[in-house]
């Protein structure tokens, strides 16, 4: 498969890569491959996957041995997003032992970590096939990932959520706390002039004082599901609706079933298990 520019918008690639490997270089680098490993010495290797998984974060992980090795010769075999079984090559790559050896850690850990994610994702999303409801991620990562995490999420074919908290105001009970009302905090962010205005309600009849107020998302928090699909009935359409908290793999398809437009799941991030997938030296290169 031959390899293409990979960049994720507003997210600083080259800059991240550098960090990773100076966190795990230190002052003294890699004193192991140093005392062990030839300078001239040369391996191939294979990046499998040892669990079935979708897909996540191969690019950047090639990006790591490049870093050490500009001139190391990698073949890709599957792309971001495929879902593939257990036992499947992910990657071939070839170059120089020391720097391949260094930066093998660096490249599995992120790829381990955004394939949980996307493979999470997927199971949610197929979960609710064929109901209209759309999966949505939240802003529930690892500080300084985030953008890696929802890239991943999106492979998993879920759809972003809020990036941050620029892009939308979301309102929620504290805010409504401090505001005096939801009808209040709503007309507050109307007359700032923001587009997008989330509301959180919990209750059916916060709901008409939401929308009076500017409302242009309801978030519908902690609902079961007799519960949701009333307020669905109820909001008619008017403004897209949003199920979330504690939503379950097991759960999930009975909530999507109220017709809400949205479901967001914050364990798509903060929660999925990385997967198993590991590199093996065989053969010299």
């Amino acid at each position: 498969m031959t390899e293409t520019t990979f960049a994720i918008p507003g997210f600083d690639l080259d800059a991240f890569v550098r960090a990773t490997l100076a966190e795990d270089l230190g002052e003294e680098g890699d004193i192991t491959s140093a005392a062990v490993i030839p300078a001239d010495a040369r391996f191939a290797g294979v990046m499998d996957s040892r669990d079935a998984i979708v897909v996540a974060g191969l690019p950047i992980a090639q990006m790591f041995f490049r870093a050490l090795d500009p001139a190391v010769e990698i073949d890709m075999l599957v792309a971001d997003g495929d879902q593939v079984a257990a036992g499947t090559d992910l990657m071939r790559l070839g170059g120089k032992a020391r720097a391949m050896l260094t930066a093998e850690r660096s490249a599995l850990n992120t790829v381990q970590h955004l394939s949980g994610i996307a493979t999470m994702t997927r199971a949610y999303v197929e979960r609710i096939a064929g109901t209209g409801a759309t999966l949505l991620d939240t802003r529930k990562t690892i500080p300084g990932l985030r953008l890696l995490e929802k890239y991943a999420t999106r492979m998993g074919g879920a759809t972003n959520h809020r990036m941050g908290l620029w892009d939308a105001a979301m309102i929620k009970d504290n805010h409504v706390a401090v505001a005096g009302s939801i009808g209040q905090a709503a007309g507050a962010a109307k007359a700032a002039g923001i587009a997008r205005i989330i509301v959180e309600v919990d209750r059916v009849d916060q709901i008409e004082p939401a929308l009076a107020g500017g409302a242009t998302h309801l978030l519908l928090d902690n609902m079961d599901v007799p519960t949701l699909r009333g307020a669905v009935t109820l909001v008619g359409g008017r403004v897209p609706t949003e199920a979330s908290g504690g939503v379950k793999l097991d759960t999930i398809r009975a909530i999507a079933e109220t017709g809400v437009t949205y479901i967001s799941v914050g364990r798509l991030t903060q929660s999925a298990p990385a997967a198993d997938i590991g590199l093996d030296f065989a053969l010299r290169d």
